[in-house]
């Protein structure tokens, strides 16, 4: 499911309403205007930079857009916040390993870094996605997030 192209408004779970307003904002405004989006999604990051959706649509727009450096500051940054929320440490190679069925920020950390992992795919940098999906191979054993998926491109990359 792409949330930039749903037509009805995104779920992005329990949000201050002013925080939640502003991402459906810059939802809509993806489709036509970019660079709104963008600052629609860093208002709401200033409005409650604990709110993980936000760090979601930006590194998603971004990604989506070819920003990459961009893209990998969001990720990094929401890696960072959802790891604080999830009581873990800031570093990821020192999570708690099999945490297959986490949820809440830790699935957020999970998925983030599925996320990071792609994009330093794409940003060509090998070594740096093979660490990450090293760590996620321990951390998340099963894939609950959908990192083979991410490892298979790799693979198919190499």
């Amino acid at each position: 499911m792409d949330i930039f192209r749903e037509a009805e408004g995104v779920n992005f779970g329990t949000l201050p309403g002013a925080v939640d307003t502003l991402l459906q904002q810059g939802v809509v405004a993806y489709r036509s205007d970019r660079l709104r989006a963008d600052r629609l999604f860093r208002q709401a990051l200033d409005l409650a930079p604990e709110a993980l959706a936000a760090y979601l649509c930006l590194y998603k727009i971004h990604t989506y857009m070819g920003n990459l450096e961009v893209a990998r500051e969001a990720a990094q940054d929401g890696l960072r916040e959802a790891a604080r929320q999830a009581g873990w440490p800031a570093d990821p190679t020192l999570w708690p390993r099999g945490q297959s069925h986490a949820d809440g920020p830790a699935r957020f950390a999970l998925f983030t870094l599925k996320a990071l992992s792609f994009i330093e795919l794409k940003r060509g940098e090998r070594a740096a996605a093979d660490a990450l999906l090293g760590i996620l191979a321990e951390v998340d054993p099963t894939g609950s997030v959908g990192w083979p998926v991410i490892a298979s491109l790799a693979e198919g990359a190499a």
